[in-house]
């Protein structure tokens, strides 16, 4: 009798499991049972859209796709809808043709201050809007075949390409993670106002811009690899697209590896050096930036044969309380450290100045770093960068300055768009820091490969720079320090340098 109430309670319980494990599974709505047929050939958007409805009908559930090419234009995604892309399933943007079309883009909120593929969202293989609650994971593969790289015109409008592989605007609680993105068009991802989100273990292979992040709060980017060869690899932003300047804030990125390997070689494992000029592949703040930069900490990321971490405000943003560490670049093809506050001012009349300060970079390693620019770190006249701390540096130049290229004159570039490649040659070799407030040295090498006769360091217009346990490789006859207009000047604790306190110096080199 007791066995047999044994296993009464055995069965019993293994029941309870089971209802249990029911009840906690969301709905699975495979895509073909709802008509789509994944053999890359027929358009399958129909489908997953009804299958994507049908589950937000229910009140949200998983959208799933097996094994197979699902060929596809615009997908709409809904709130509290997951779409898992399996091993072995490839969601394929299609070519546009007659009767094959993305969605025609938008009334823009706001298109008068940023470059037309921030201000619209819809032209995309995957769009959401005013969303809560959405995921996109699994091992599959995103393959934006059909996908422009390039901006829209009329014309383009009315035959209705579509240009980014995932466009998300106003957007909270989102999840991408696992899945690979190759050639994504002009935006891989484009996510505007999205809060709250976390972005884990995305592989991209792509011809234009790898992951947007504008103007958006509280989200996290890590171990993602991305291959971006000709535009920036992560980058985030804070533009007028929503039709107002929303800070973006609360965002850490770290355990990423960005490049600027041919496109396709990163995916096939050859990992081609890009020789078409200097591949970008880089992780950057800017160069929109109308709202504000606020506590953002980078960390733990590789740089591999592309350009260097840039941080960039010149339309009126706020850009502060900004940490960076345990950055390690190789091949680096031009200013390993661009700080940069300008005054571009695309913006509305009268709009803000910029503000730049509060920025921590240490543990910091570059290798076969361009001979032809150091780090920079400039403000404009009348509007310093602010309270600046680099630690822990070393840096390899490729070296080959000349004497001429010492003396050179560096333009103000103040309107300037805000890349490294307009300043040209630096008349510096490792930096070249001018119009900032309070700036710190702690244990910073550098040295270059092959003779280089510019100095190590020019500041020019600078009040408060404290320099200490710097070593700097010097060629005979070459100085150190070049200062044009510099107050409270320290350096101290230096190799062969000596401890010097300077309060208010017009010319000087030693």
């Amino acid at each position: 009798m007791i066995a047999v109430y044994r296993n009464l309670f055995s069965a019993f319980l293994l029941l309870c499991i089971f209802t249990c494990q029911t009840w906690a599974q969301a709905p699975v709505y495979d895509v073909k049972k709802y008509g789509a047929k994944g053999d890359g050939k027929t358009l399958d958007t129909k489908a997953i859209d009804k299958a994507i409805e049908t589950a937000a009908a229910a009140g949200g559930g998983t959208v799933y796709f097996p094994a197979g090419d699902y060929l596809s234009v615009t997908i709409h995604l809904k709130s509290n809808i997951a779409l898992y892309i399996d091993q072995g399933a490839t969601i394929v943007a299609a070519t546009p043709s007659e009767g094959v079309q993305y969605n025609h883009p938008e009334k823009a909120d706001n298109d008068l201050y940023q470059d037309y593929g921030h201000s619209y969202f819809r032209n995309s293989l995957i769009y959401g809007e005013n969303l809560h609650d959405i995921s996109i994971t699994g091992p599959g593969r995103i393959w934006g075949k059909g996908l422009v790289m390039k901006e829209s015109t009329s014309g383009e409008n009315k035959r209705g390409l579509g240009n980014k592989t995932l466009a998300l605007k106003l957007c909270r609680n989102v999840i991408l993670r696992d899945f690979t993105v190759a050639h994504g068009g002009w935006f891989g991802f484009l996510l505007t106002g999205i809060d709250n989100a976390t972005i884990d273990n995305i592989k991209m292979d792509t011809n234009r811009d790898g992951i947007d992040l504008i103007s958006s709060k509280n989200v996290r980017i890590s171990n993602c690899t991305i291959n971006t060869p000709v535009d920036d690899a992560i980058v985030i932003k804070s533009d007028f697209a929503l039709g107002y300047p929303r800070d973006v804030e609360n965002i850490t990125i770290t355990n990423c590896q960005v490049s600027g390997y041919k496109e396709g070689t990163l995916l096939d494992g050859t990992n081609v050096k890009w020789s078409n000029g200097s591949p970008t592949g880089r992780i950057k703040l800017g160069t929109e930036s109308n709202g504000g930069f606020k506590n953002i900490t980078i960390s733990n990321c590789v740089f591999d044969n592309s350009r260097g971490l840039a941080l960039e405000t010149v339309d009126g943003a706020v850009l502060e309380d900004i940490n960076i560490s345990n950055i390690t670049m190789r091949d680096v093809g031009n200013a390993p450290i661009f700080i940069r506050l300008g005054a571009r001012m695309r913006g509305p009349k009268d709009f803000r100045y910029s503000t730049l300060r509060r920025v921590m970079i240490s543990n910091v390693i570059a290798y076969g770093i361009t001979g032809t620019q150091g780090a920079i770190i400039s403000g404009i006249p009348g509007h310093d960068i602010e309270d600046i701390t680099l630690s822990n540096i070393k840096f390899y130049f490729n070296g080959g300055g000349t004497k001429a290229q010492s003396e050179r004159e560096v333009p103000a570039l103040i309107d300037s768009y805000p890349d490294p490649n307009r300043w040209g040659i630096t008349p510096a070799y490792a930096f070249f820091i001018r119009n900032v407030k309070n700036i710190t040295l702690n244990n910073v090498e550098v040295s270059y490969l092959k003779e280089d006769l510019r100095p190590a360091f020019i500041l020019d217009n600078v009040d408060g720079a404290d320099f200490q346990h710097v070593r700097a490789q010097r060629a005979d006859g070459a100085p150190t320090f070049m200062l044009n207009q510099v107050k409270n000047f320290n350096l101290f604790n230096s190799n062969r340098l000596p401890d010097t306190k300077l309060a208010d110096i017009d010319k000087k080199q030693f």
